[in-house]
């Protein structure tokens, strides 16, 4: 059976410095290169066939350090990169710095716009406006590479992955408030005929 693998991108620079990143384009931090390396390492003999990442460096760079370290795929990987798998945007809280807005806006409401399904920060995005770009995605592009046999690497980020996985692991608006991805850490599944089994 193909295998999909997600993998929320290493650490980033703003990851390290505590700040809302969202859309805007930031690197990998150090940290992050070597978690990109050790997923890299325990996914090295997974045959991939194609590669899927957001249109944002940090998950780019997390998938061509990965398949360096791929001993059993092709040299030649196709990569799509789509913006409908980007972080979810985080409008005016973009580039501040997570601790002076709790400050400023209390604990309870930067919490809210963080964890919450469907409030959205000012401007921005709630995970229920990311799932709605991210599961076309997931049927329309990423399913069909399954389908078709293919063995799936999708390096992606936190909030655009827990969208995915509320659908593959059939969480609620609930449930999926409290799944935590962390940086770096591939999440594998089975595919057969439409239906995902988690691989532990």
């Amino acid at each position: 059976m193909p295998l999909l693998v997600l993998l929320r991108h290493g650490q980033s620079e703003w990851n390290a410095a505590n700040r809302f990143t969202g859309w805007t384009d930031i690197p990998l931090s150090e940290v992050g290169k070597k978690e990109a390396a050790e997923a890299g390492r325990q996914l090295a003999e997974i045959c991939f066939d194609v590669v899927h990442t957001s249109d944002l460096v940090r998950a780019q760079a997390t998938a061509e350090i990965v398949m360096q370290h791929n001993t059993a795929s092709d040299a030649d990987v196709p990569t799509k990169q789509d913006w409908r798998l980007n972080e979810r945007h985080y409008g005016a809280l973009q580039g501040l710095d997570k601790d002076e807005t709790r400050a400023k806006y209390g604990a309870e409401q930067v919490q809210i716009w963080r964890r919450s399904y469907d409030v959205p920060p000012p401007e921005g995005e709630s995970l229920a406006t990311c799932a709605e770009r991210t599961l076309p995605y997931l049927d329309e592009v990423i399913i069909p590479d399954l389908a078709a046999g293919r063995n799936v690497l999708v390096a992606a980020h936190g909030n655009s992955l827990r969208s995915i996985v509320m659908k593959l692991d059939g969480l609620s608006s609930e449930e999926v408030l409290s799944l935590e991805l962390p940086t770096g850490v591939p999440r594998t599944y089975s595919y057969d005929n439409g239906s995902f089994t988690r691989i532990e």
